[in-house]
């Protein structure tokens, strides 16, 4: 049985290691600068600034979506952006990630809110194919990252 909750205080050590899981699948470790102090004085303090939604397969945590909020000035209003979704290759085909979705879709319907926003590797084809499926589509548009 799956089950989709909020991520607490309790769970920041269960994402972290996802997080970890997630840039070895991505082969991107080196880009982790994270750590769990800094999770939970983000994501759990008086003023978070992220959420988390963990799945569990059977009581134990396969999986995770991260997200933010955003506002969009055309659009004049506050949208979702999806962080990370992610689920352990064990738990895959299992709809981990379909309920994981559909959670954080529930959010944004509580919220008023009706666009959720992320990125997909171009080579990412299962993901591609996963979101295709659940309705969701892709608009091309080049990725800048200045870091300094």
């Amino acid at each position: 049985m799956i089950k989709i909750r909020k991520a607490t205080k309790k769970d920041v050590e269960t994402l972290y290691n996802l997080i970890i899981e997630i840039a070895k699948y991505h082969n991107q470790e080196e880009f982790i600068i994270t750590d769990t102090n800094k999770m939970l004085n983000a994501g759990f303090g008086d003023y978070p600034r992220f959420g988390a939604l963990l799945a569990e397969y059977d009581n134990k945590v396969v999986g995770y979506l991260s997200y933010t909020w955003n506002y969009s000035i055309w659009g004049g209003s506050e949208y979702m952006n999806l962080d990370d979704l992610f689920v352990l290759k064990d738990y895959r085909s299992h709809k981990v990630g379909f309920y994981l979705m559909e959670k954080a879709k529930e959010i944004c319907i509580e919220k008023n809110i009706n666009l959720i926003c992320w990125e997909v590797e171009s080579d990412n084809q299962k993901a591609i194919d996963f979101y295709n499926r659940i309705g969701a589509t892709m608009k091309e548009k080049g990725l800048f990252k200045w870091n300094f």
